[in-house]
């Protein structure tokens, strides 16, 4: 029975993760494919003998593309500024848009937009160890009222939906910047510590090797002492 447990386990660990690729992969190229919606109906792949599938997540693509394209120069920028000043008037909407648009702006954003910096703090408790992200370096009226030196904005995000959390204020020498990147640092958060960054491991493994380097050296200076 040891034996069959063990094949089933081995198998459920190839058949599960890809089965669970499969059926994402195969919502996001549904869901892309409505795009295709937006066509005229007489010029739908269905209504002219096409049956190309995945032709909608190509639509999304280029949709998208463009209107980066747009929002990025200056007519479609003013564009952009003008049609969030309205989506501003309506009262639930104004929340939800400006919520999401700043996360994607953390996450994909550029410059100051973005989450800079991974860093490992004590929270909620002195003894309890996560991850947070540095949303910027702007320094208002609350980060001065704090009376710390050296101001570090935090974002501590939740798991496994990194998109809630906690804004927080630390001071510099109490936080530890990690070498690692963003992305790496957002799967360890939405997997709650199963996945770990690969700079980690190779650090964990340093520091063991270290640790087991050492060991030998104090065994080597027993010895010659007691000889």
């Amino acid at each position: 029975m040891s034996y069959l447990k063990r094949y089933l386990i081995a198998g459920l660990l190839v058949w599960l993760p890809l089965g669970v690729t499969i059926v994402v992969i195969k919502f996001l190229v549904d869901f892309f494919d409505r795009s295709l919606l937006l066509l005229p109906s007489h010029y739908r792949p269905e209504n002219l003998g096409i049956d190309i599938p995945g032709l909608g997540v190509v639509l999304s693509f280029v949709l998208i593309l463009v209107t980066g394209m747009l929002a990025a120069n200056l007519l479609g920028s003013k564009l952009v500024r003008i049609w969030e000043a309205f989506l501003d008037r309506i009262p639930l909407v104004r929340s939800l848009y400006k919520a999401v648009k700043q996360i994607a702006e953390a996450i994909f954003g550029s410059g100051e937009q973005t989450f800079q910096n991974v860093f490992l703090i004590e929270y909620p408790r002195k003894g309890l160890w996560t991850l947070a992200f540095q949303t910027g370096k702007n320094i208002a009226e609350p980060q001065r009222k704090t009376g710390l030196d050296n101001v570090v904005n935090l974002f501590v995000p939740t798991t496994p939906n990194p998109t809630s959390g906690f804004f927080i204020m630390a001071e510099r020498s109490e936080i530890i910047k990690l070498d690692i990147e963003v992305d790496e640092a957002l799967k360890m958060v939405i997997s709650g510590g199963v996945v770990t960054p690969e700079t980690g491991k190779k650090i964990e493994a340093d520091e063991i090797g270290k640790a087991e380097g050492n060991a030998e050296q104090n065994v080597t200076l027993l010895e010659k002492k007691d000889g």
